[in-house]
């Protein structure tokens, strides 16, 4: 549990170490933005004290210069309002693509006027008209620039985000695999040894009920070798009855367990067709009660349930355990996580990997409250 939260704890600083520095980077395009439409805004201003000039000017060397910075602008889009309310001249602004210019240059007028404040020339003290001007086409796609950067960071982080998954993920099937085969490896050796016990007992003329009960949990122990052997492979899938196949587990579990564990459940009484492995799946539902009844400490009621909803089997282990806090129902699927002292917090995780990896389903937390108990539900598709 405490490596899970402080994984939990270093992904959470990078997280905000990242928002952070894209903020900054936001935060300094929106001042070079600023600063660059000041830049425009001064220009332009430039332009109208040229115009003015212009005006005014009587000497041609005065002319050619006022003339020289008008004709500078060769970016910025303006239009000239002279009194009146009639256009005087534009610049930089193509019209022979439209079919109404008039409407065409009203409309930009209001929006240049949206985007800058216009500037009125006057020339002694007479106003000769009102320059209305857009941003210039740099300045439209620097507008742009913050948006292609988002994006261009979460591609990034996308890409980083997949490469690491995929490489956790293949580290932890290799973890699986070599723990699960080594597993089977290692039951097997003394399994064998158990048969041949077995049948030297029955030549001594031992008690049958007695055999009958060894060669159960023998045959359990191959079951389970035989499910550890499936780990890493991908497991046959068949149209099998999963209300028999629950009903098996609820009563290898329930005969099993200790009589302060109160046992019921609830299953329709037809058959109930999914494709199903039968080893894994009722691994599952082992790991599923067992966790529940260590969430009870030993002591309270498991229900069982099985629902049908024409597309999906809905499979419910209820418990009357400690409950599970929201903020965990996510995280207790993780390898790893356990709130026991003992345990190495495998079994949800194997129960995700067989319910949605092995049988595409799902498994998640269905309801909890903090000291009434849990639900969990295993969501399986039905064959069609």
């Amino acid at each position: 549990m405490a490596f899970t939260i402080n994984r939990n704890m270093s992904r959470w600083i990078i997280i905000v170490a990242s928002f952070i520095i894209i903020s900054l980077i936001l935060w300094n395009t929106y001042v070079f933005f600023q600063n660059f439409k000041a830049e425009e805004r001064t220009k332009m201003e430039l332009w109208s004290f040229a115009q003015e000039t212009l005006i005014e000017s009587e000497s041609d060397d005065e002319i050619e210069m006022t003339s020289r910075i008008i004709e500078s602008n060769t970016t910025t889009p303006m239009i000239l309002i002279v009194p009146g309310g009639t256009i005087g001249s534009i610049r930089n602004i193509d019209t022979t693509r439209v079919s109404n210019p008039n409407q065409y240059l009203e409309k930009l007028k209001t929006r240049f006027q949206n985007e800058n404040t216009p500037i009125q020339v006057v020339a002694d003290d007479k106003l000769y008209g009102t320059m209305y001007y857009g941003n210039s086409p740099l300045l439209n796609k620097l507008k742009y620039y913050p948006l292609a950067l988002l994006v261009i960071i979460f591609l990034f982080a996308a890409v980083v985000y997949f490469f690491y998954k995929s490489s956790k993920t293949a580290d932890q099937n290799k973890l699986w695999t070599g723990m699960a085969k080594e597993t089977a490896h290692q039951i097997g050796t003394p399994l064998s040894s158990l048969v041949g016990w077995t049948e030297i007992l029955r030549s001594e003329q031992v008690n049958p009920e007695y055999l009958s009960e060894i060669e159960k949990d023998i045959s359990r122990l191959q079951t389970i070798t035989e499910r550890f052997s499936k780990i890493g492979s991908v497991p046959t899938l068949k149209a099998i009855d999963i209300v028999k196949e629950t009903l098996d587990s609820y009563d290898y579990l329930k005969a099993r367990s200790s009589n302060l564990i109160d046992f019921e459940i609830s299953v329709p009484e037809q058959a109930i067709m999914v494709e199903l492995n039968q080893q894994l799946y009722s691994w599952t539902i082992e790991n599923l009660v067992k966790n529940a009844i260590d969430a009870m400490k030993g002591k309270g009621h498991i229900k069982i349930s099985i629902e049908n909803d024409g597309k999906f089997v809905k499979v419910q282990v209820t418990d009357t355990g400690k409950g599970i806090a929201k903020q965990h129902f996510n995280t207790i699927f993780q390898p790893g996580y356990t709130s026991k002292k003992r345990g190495w917090g495998l079994g949800l995780s194997l129960a995700k990997r067989i319910i949605e990896d092995y049988h595409k389903g799902k498994i998640k937390v269905l309801r909890s409250d903090i000291g009434k108990g849990t639900t969990m539900q295993i969501s399986l598709r039905l064959i069609s």
